[in-house]
């Protein structure tokens, strides 16, 4: 269908026509997110903002073929005011977590967190995979032409594969959570600093 034409038929109301509207933007309105690095429930947010916006404006557009610049400049408008409200929290929250942030007795319960979360993530990876990383965090380091023995792996074939160990356990639901929380807790210590 013709932009014109959905443009005109979402300002009368059209059901068809604000499905199909929303259906051939909303990947534009989702790239312009992740541009921003906004995602999940906030990216969910913004898109919502976009689409009450437009309805609200539908009958004041004048040029339906300027509508995807429209779309583009609201949607970064509302990216940008969630990335400042989110600052504001950030820099309130900040003041509380002063006291959180010190070491304290749960200090210890963490730490025994992060070890069990790990062992979980480990133990989940193939016995191959295990015996890969506990050599490559060898201490002392073994060089990567004896793991290559060991192994029987090419030496090319040992980063690629670290890597998609490590991803491996990064994706571990104990793991991503904890990954999770302190990129928050990091996130709000570099902007109050």
């Amino acid at each position: 269908m013709v932009l014109t034409a959905l443009v005109a038929g979402a300002s009368r109301g059209q059901a068809s026509a604000w499905t199909t509207l929303v259906r051939r933007y909303r990947p534009l309105v989702s790239a312009i997110c992740r541009n921003f690095g906004i995602m999940g429930v906030d990216a969910d947010d913004v898109a919502g903002t976009v689409w009450l916006r437009l309805v609200a404006n539908v009958t004041a557009i004048r040029d339906p073929e300027a509508l995807p610049g429209w779309i583009v400049t609201t949607t970064r408008r509302e990216c940008l005011q969630l990335l400042r409200d989110r600052t504001r929290q950030v820099a309130r929250e900040t003041e509380e977590m002063a006291d959180i942030l010190a070491p304290g007795p749960d200090s210890r319960l963490l730490v025994d967190e992060r070890r069990d979360a790990l062992r979980e993530a480990i133990d989940g990876l193939s016995g191959r995979d295990q015996q890969l990383l506990s050599l490559l965090f060898a201490d002392p380091p073994i060089p990567y032409a004896e793991i290559s023995v060991r192994l029987g792996m090419p030496i090319g074939a040992i980063g690629p594969t670290r890597q998609r160990c490590l991803a491996r356990v990064r994706k571990s639901p104990g793991i991503a959570a904890l990954l999770v929380n302190e990129c928050h807790v990091n996130r709000r210590l570099d902007e109050a600093s």
